[in-house]
């Protein structure tokens, strides 16, 4: 009973009003429903996400920001140590190459000294055994006039007494 009563009611209704957007108190109510509602989903939920994002890019912004400085920083550093190590290496082939100087010097030198020695010693040697021959040709010679004269009078003593 009560829903064949609804249902007259509704049909007086649909009967009294003919067209397809018929503009009652529903329309402002549904607007000011959805205003509400796009306020509240505004209030707690794009706002925060919003925020959480720009939050997000602000970080991500500033880590690239900080990370192009740092890398910055490195490629100087890195530049400056290569400089450094390239000076580094030409000093020590400088220090390689006066050490080798100075040794082929100090070389040079000892070998000069050592040579100038053994001519020393060689002279000295020769002079010595000019003096042993000299010495020896004369032990020879009074060797060779003692045996001279022996001969002689040996074959004078043999004639003289023939």
């Amino acid at each position: 009973m009560i829903h064949s009563t609804i249902l007259l009611a509704a049909e007086a209704a649909a009967e009294g009003k003919g067209g397809l957007f018929d503009i009652d108190a529903t329309l402002p109510i549904m607007a000011i429903q959805f205003l509400v509602l796009v306020a509240v989903l505004n209030a707690l939920f794009y706002k925060p996400i919003g925020k959480a994002i720009d939050d997000r890019d602000a970080l991500i912004r500033s880590n690239q920001a900080d990370a192009k400085e740092r890398l910055a920083k490195a490629e100087a550093m890195a530049t400056q140590y290569e400089q450094e190590l390239a000076d580094t290496r030409r000093q020590a082939q400088k220090v390689i190459a006066d050490a080798q100087a100075e040794a082929q010097q100090t070389a040079a030198q000892q070998m000069a000294a050592v040579q100038q020695e053994a001519q020393v010693q060689r002279e000295q040697v020769q002079v010595q055994l000019d003096q042993q021959k000299q010495e020896a040709m004369q032990s020879l010679e009074q060797q060779v006039d003692a045996l001279s004269r022996q001969i002689l009078e040996k074959l004078l003593g043999a004639q003289a007494v023939s």
